[in-house]
């Protein structure tokens, strides 16, 4: 008697621990063993760093881990991926599961409804509880539900700075942007650039710069006053905050020739000491580190000790609001195509793709590899990662900034912030001035507004 007592207490633990772990945070159990195809749009180039381990860790590991799921996969990047986003939206063709943006880049699928609300299946999961308030508050996605799990929180401005080069010319990282101006002509006599960054796509201004910039003139909250009519792209403040980029490149500290750099030069370029500084996401520190297949790094681990990320410097001019602030947005993440039914064998495939690719196992490659600086997920355990100094660096970033303002391209739909982003590129060129793109954007806005 006793022994079968015992056999069934075994029993009955061990089939809890299968609960507990089917239901725990993200890769297990599709909830059927009906056989099923995924068809996934996924963000991704094979010449990024860790790529291939990438497919390996994540996407062939899930197969193994569900072998009744297959994954057929499409691959696109940058600007191609975006068309693609928008040709299968438009058509009807949408795949089970996407990379999604949280607004801005996929406004279309927020705002038509084209994803699934994932709300109540991480209720039914309980899954909430291991991750950010932020990635799990629906108000922060464009159509106002859970739309997609982001994989963490993005600070789109970062001002890498190159010790080495301010170095050999016995110059000091600046601290405001009058000391970034003087650095220009000392820079530019020892043959380099002062600021780096690649503004051939009209995103990246906007963006890394830009909207942090738009924030410190404007205050915090001034999207929100757009929006209701409070305030307007043709107000001083704005106007001023359009104005500082056209000065940056009056001042040499932007050069004219960074408008026909494209984006996916910019890190070799940095990593080679063309510059001093640079600025893009935070996003760009996996760049920098060392591909797993090829052992070798843009930046080697030893000079990464050389490369500081913090915040664009504090821009001492009449009209600023305040500085020591950065632009924030939560991360891209994953989604659902809204046509999968409730119930439905694909829809729990799909389901625990994502928990996949937002689990805790996937976060974790991703930190360590560089994909992402701040995971969505509360129990990334990043004492127990062999990190690279920059990717130590990116772990404590959010110490460099005491503010969040908004990303433009995460806050306005597409027909308002892509006559920001195209006026933004023709400042440099010096085609318009800062009131002409700020009217050109307001008109779009009342366009847009009137369309709603």
């Amino acid at each position: 008697m006793k022994t079968k007592r015992l056999l069934a207490l075994l029993l009955a633990s061990l089939m809890a621990f299968a609960f507990v772990a089917a239901c725990d945070s993200g890769g297990s159990g599709s909830g059927t063993d009906e056989e099923v195809e995924l068809r996934v749009l996924n963000y991704f180039s094979l010449v990024n760093p860790g790529a291939l381990e990438e497919i390996e860790r994540v996407w062939d590991a899930f197969e193994k881990a569900h072998p009744n799921i297959k994954i057929v996969r499409e691959d696109e990047f940058e600007e191609p991926f975006h068309n693609a986003t928008e040709a299968h939206a438009a058509a009807g063709t949408l795949p089970d599961v996407l990379y999604v943006w949280p607004s801005g880049r996929s406004t279309t699928l927020h705002s038509q409804r084209q994803l699934k609300d994932l709300g109540p299946l991480v209720a039914r999961d309980g899954l909430a509880q291991y991750y950010s308030p932020e990635a799990m508050n629906p108000a922060l996605q464009g159509g106002g539900y859970l739309a997609m799990i982001p994989r963490g929180l993005t600070a789109t401005n970062a001002f890498y700075v190159n010790l080495e080069v301010l170095n050999a010319v016995g110059l000091e990282p600046a601290k405001t942007y009058s000391e970034l101006k003087a650095q220009v002509p000392i820079l530019r006599d020892a043959g380099y650039e002062t600021v780096l960054m690649a503004n051939e796509s009209t995103w990246v201004m906007q963006s890394c710069l830009f909207s942090l910039v738009a924030g410190r003139f404007m205050g915090e909250g001034w999207e929100t006053k757009i929006h209701s009519g409070e305030a307007k792209f043709t107000d001083p403040d704005f106007v001023a905050a359009l104005d500082f980029i056209k000065t940056m490149y009056d001042d040499g500290v932007l050069d004219q020739s960074s408008l026909v750099l494209d984006y996916g030069d910019s890190p070799g370029l940095f990593a080679t000491n063309r510059a001093a500084y640079y600025i893009d996401g935070d996003w760009r520190v996996g760049d920098f580190l060392t591909d797993a297949n090829t052992g070798e790094a843009l930046i080697d681990p030893a000079r990464q000790e050389n490369i500081l990320m913090t915040v664009f410097p504090e821009i001492d001019l009449p009209g600023v609001k305040f500085n020591r602030s950065n632009s924030v947005v939560l991360a891209t993440g994953w989604g659902i195509n809204a046509n999968l039914a409730d119930g439905s064998a694909k829809l729990e495939a799909a389901w625990t793709l994502v928990k996949w690719l937002v689990g805790q196992e996937t976060l974790t490659f991703l930190v360590e590899t560089g994909g992402i600086g701040t995971p969505s997920r509360l129990d990334v355990d990043f004492s127990a990662m062999t990190l690279e100094p920059l990717q130590v660096t990116g772990t404590k970033f959010g110490d460099e900034y005491d503010r969040a303002t908004a990303v433009i391209d995460g806050v306005f739909d597409g027909p308002v912030y892509t006559p920001l982003n195209d006026g933004l590129q023709a400042l440099g060129f010096g085609i318009q001035t800062p009131q002409q793109v700020a009217e050109l954007t307001q008109a779009a806005f009342d366009a847009w507004k009137a369309a709603q």
